[in-house]
C-alpha cells in the first residue's frame, strides 16, 4: 500500500515510531534499525506493508520503497511540504477511522507543488479540508462580535473571519476570500495575503 509520513518519532538504538495517511487509515507502525533499510523522513510518500507478526505492541513496517517527487531535491519546496505534512498529524492523531478524503488531498497537493507557489497549494488544500470537515465560513459574520462584515476581512486560525478593528491583522478583500472560499483558488490574493494565510495554517489545521 502507499501512503504519506506525517510523523516520526526516534526511539532506541535510532528506531522509529512512523505514522502514515494511507489511502483509508491512519497507521502507527515500528521501524527497525538497520543497515539495509533505505532513508525515510517526514513528508515522503512510500509503498509499504505492515508485518502483524511484530512481538512489539505495535506492527512493523516493512518492504519499503520510497516513492519520490520531481522536487524532492529542492530543499525549500521540501521544507515547506514537510511543515504542510507535520500539521495533519496533531489534527488527525485520534482518529479513529480515516476516510479517503485525507489521502487524495496530500497526494493532490504533491502533484501541484512544484507547478505554484507551494504556499498556495496548501492554502487551497487547507480550505477543501475545511469544507469536507463542515468548518468553513463562508457567511462573512465576524466571529469575535457575531456583527456582519461588510468591508475588508481579517481571518484567524481556522480561517475563522473576522472585522480587522476586532482583531488588528491584515485584512483581505471579501472577493479574493469569496473567491478562495467558494472556488479554492489564490488566484487573486497577493503574495503578502498568501503570506499572511501560510502563517495562519501553521498554527494548526
Amino acid at each position: 500500500m502507499q501512503g504519506y509520513i506525517i510523523n516520526l518519532n526516534k526511539v532506541k538504538d535510532e528506531d522509529l515510531i512512523v505514522t502514515i495517511i494511507s489511502g483509508d487509515s491512519l497507521d502507527t507502525l515500528y521501524r527497525f534499525y538497520g543497515a539495509r533499510h533505505g532513508v525515510i523522513n517526514l513528508g515522503f510518500k512510500i509503498d509499504y506493508e505492515r508485518d502483524p507478526s511484530s512481538k512489539s505492541n505495535i506492527s512493523r513496517l516493512k518492504d519499503v520503497i520510497h516513492i519520490g517527487y520531481k522536487w524532492i531535491n529542492d530543499y525549500r519546496l521540501l521544507r515547506l511540504w514537510q511543515d504542510f505534512l507535520a500539521l495533519f498529524y496533531s489534527h488527525l492523531k485520534d482518529a479513529q477511522e480515516l476516510e479517503s478524503f485525507y489521502f487524495n488531498l496530500i497526494d493532490n497537493a504533491s502533484i501541484q507543488w512544484n507547478k505554484q507557489n507551494p504556499k498556495r497549494v496548501a492554502i487551497e488544500s487547507y480550505v477543501r479540508l475545511l469544507e469536507y470537515e463542515g468548518r468553513l465560513h463562508k457567511e462573512f459574520n465576524c466571529f469575535l462580535c457575531s456583527q456582519t462584515i461588510h468591508g475588508d476581512v481579517s481571518l484567524i486560525r481556522a480561517y475563522l473571519p473576522t472585522h480587522h478593528e476586532c482583531t488588528h491583522t491584515l485584512s483581505i478583500r471579501q472577493s479574493s476570500l469569496h473567491e478562495l472560499f467558494v472556488n479554492k483558488s489564490t488566484l487573486f490574493m497577493s503574495d503578502k495575503e498568501v503570506e499572511r494565510l501560510w502563517y495562519i495554517l501553521l498554527e494548526g489545521l
